[in-house]
């Protein structure tokens, strides 16, 4: 398996006949027509291409050539794989991401009606790790990372910043989003739009994160 830095939409001969080509490249305008965002796009189609690759290697041409114990041999294939760099396997995450882009493609055939039954539909993922943090601030020492945005227009706007995403837990792409008329003061919320998964939530924000973003 080697990393694909070309043009990942050329994954599979475009000359065969309802071969991997045109459904990855039908595949990839339905994520782009559904709104799926940019990096998405491009991770699914790599990882697909990773896929194909592997496929092709072993004479598979068509997506309506692949089985269920096809699919299987090749989650094998993820967990035993070993990077070139470090000879370290893959993460569970990045195991994970290969799969869920594999199985995502089969639903979408089977969907859209190219494939009569999806042999994804019973892939098994590996499970997430769930680990603790090593090390978690204290109260005090969160302060002193507050306490460290200095003075001036600059500190002011780096102290209300740290205060919000301290108070709110909400992501750095949804406090970079964020807009004014998002905050209610009054009821003590903030709107995030569009966040993971496109959705809109509401989240609580405290006093003090409002009064620095009053100033």
């Amino acid at each position: 398996m080697t990393a694909r830095t070309a043009k990942p939409l050329h994954a599979g001969d475009p000359s065969i006949a309802d071969g991997f080509h045109g459904h990855l490249v039908g595949f990839i305008d339905w994520l782009r027509a559904t709104r799926y965002s940019e990096h998405t796009i491009r991770t699914r189609r790599i990882d697909l291409g990773y896929f194909i690759d592997w496929c092709e290697e072993r004479g598979i041409r068509r997506p309506d050539e692949v089985t269920r114990a096809m699919l299987e041999r090749y989650r094998q294939h993820v967990f035993a794989y070993r990077r070139q760099r470090d000879g370290q396997p893959l993460s569970f995450n990045c195991q994970g991401t290969r799969l869920v882009a594999v199985r995502v493609f089969f639903r979408w055939l089977t969907r859209q009606h190219h494939l009569l039954f999806n042999p994804a539909g019973e892939m098994d993922l590996p499970k997430k790790e769930t680990r603790l943090p090593r090390h978690v601030l204290t109260v005090a020492e969160i302060a002193q990372v507050i306490d460290a945005a200095g003075a001036g227009e600059l500190g002011l706007r780096d102290r209300a910043i740290l205060e919000t995403l301290y108070s709110t837990g909400m992501r750095r792409a949804e406090l970079v989003a964020l807009d004014v008329i998002d905050v209610e003061a009054e009821r003590g919320t903030v709107l995030i739009r569009q966040g993971k998964g496109r959705k809109d939530r509401m989240v609580p924000i405290g006093d003090r994160a409002l009064a620095w973003l009053a100033r």
